[in-house]
């Protein structure tokens, strides 16, 4: 068995081709998607942020109204970029949005990809400590972040407070328990998926990753995962953690799909980016048959709990809804992951 759900970056263009022509269409849609996906049987409805780009940006009003407006599926972000983000003021947030949810969030978090613009989380006034990088920023927010969700009072309570004030030190408010072991790490290498592993935060193996051996994609990742997960268990962390993959799938069942699909002739694909040798993942396009026996081959796919498939968001609520009821109907129970 394994959890199902939806990746969305939350694209719009104004195009008369596009569905999703401006940020309230992206949002609108976006409630309206994951309503869709827990009404089809999925786990997830999960969101990319991305700055100063015409897609998902803030996403905690998203996930607050998601929370509100269904009552099962897990809503969740892979990932937010803790470059730019005031931990304080995210704990808060999260909690919010968490309590909302009745304890459905499970927040992707990570170091970022490159932005639309040079340095754009200077432009919200942050920068690396002195002498180090940009990932250091994002690690040192990130880990601020996961002491505030502990729920440990660290501030001192002012004499003569507004409103009576609990004894002992303050925490953040509200606080949303259990969210602490729903935080996973975005990670692009072995190494960020070690550090994710011991600070005891679950893993998002992105949709690319390090070039560290030359190998298939797939077969990195696996390999990835099995690191993490030996390295959480020479922690000693109390429980079980939980792993995602994301991947580019479609099921070819009609004319629509052959059209938008159907000429995909994927393979991984080998870039530099941020100075970085990476492989890129491969997108499956076939029909149902064939599309199985594509997947059997998947070792990071076999290795993961969790599969989130990337949706073109821009095509509208409904073909994104048949894209995903295709899966979960006709691919996944023959891969025993219904």
């Amino acid at each position: 068995m394994k959890k199902i759900g939806f990746l969305s970056f939350g694209h719009w263009n104004a195009s008369s081709h596009s569905a999703v022509r401006s940020a309230r269409d992206a949002l609108q849609q976006s409630i309206e998607l994951a309503e869709a996906a827990e009404q089809l049987g999925a786990d997830g409805a999960y969101f990319r942020v991305h700055h100063f780009a015409q897609q998902l940006a803030s996403p905690f009003p998203l996930l607050a109204a998601i929370g509100a407006r269904t009552r099962r599926v897990e809503i969740g972000t892979a990932v937010i970029d803790m470059r730019y983000e005031n931990p304080f003021y995210m704990a808060e947030d999260a909690g919010a949005a968490d309590l909302i949810s009745e304890g459905r969030l499970e927040l992707g978090i990570s170091r970022g990809s490159p932005e639309q613009v040079i340095e754009g989380w200077r432009h919200f006034g942050y920068a690396p400590p002195e002498g180090g990088t940009d990932a250091d920023l994002g690690r040192r927010h990130a880990e601020v972040f996961l002491g505030l969700l502990s729920g440990k009072g660290f501030a001192r309570p002012n004499p003569r407070p507004m409103f009576p004030n609990p004894p002992g030190l303050l925490r953040i408010e509200p606080h949303a328990p259990g969210l602490r072991d729903r935080i996973w790490w975005g990670s692009a290498s072995n190494a960020t998926a070690l550090w994710a592993a011991k600070l005891g935060m679950n893993l998002q193996s992105s949709t690319l990753k390090e070039d560290e051996s030359g190998e298939p994609f797939h077969v990195q990742q696996a390999r990835q995962i099995r690191v993490f997960r030996d390295a959480w268990t020479k922690a000693g962390h109390a429980r079980e953690p939980r792993v995602s993959v994301s991947r580019s799938i479609f099921a070819l069942m009609d004319d629509r799909d052959r059209a938008y699909f159907g000429r995909d002739e994927s393979s991984d694909q080998i870039g530099v980016i941020d100075n970085m040798r990476a492989v890129f993942g491969r997108s499956y396009a076939a029909e149902p048959e064939l599309l199985i026996e594509q997947l059997r081959r998947d070792e990071a796919i076999a290795e993961a709990d969790t599969l989130l498939l990337t949706v073109p968001n821009t095509l509208g609520v409904d073909y994104n809804a048949h894209v995903l009821e295709s899966i979960l109907t006709h691919v996944a129970p023959a891969l025993g992951w219904r």
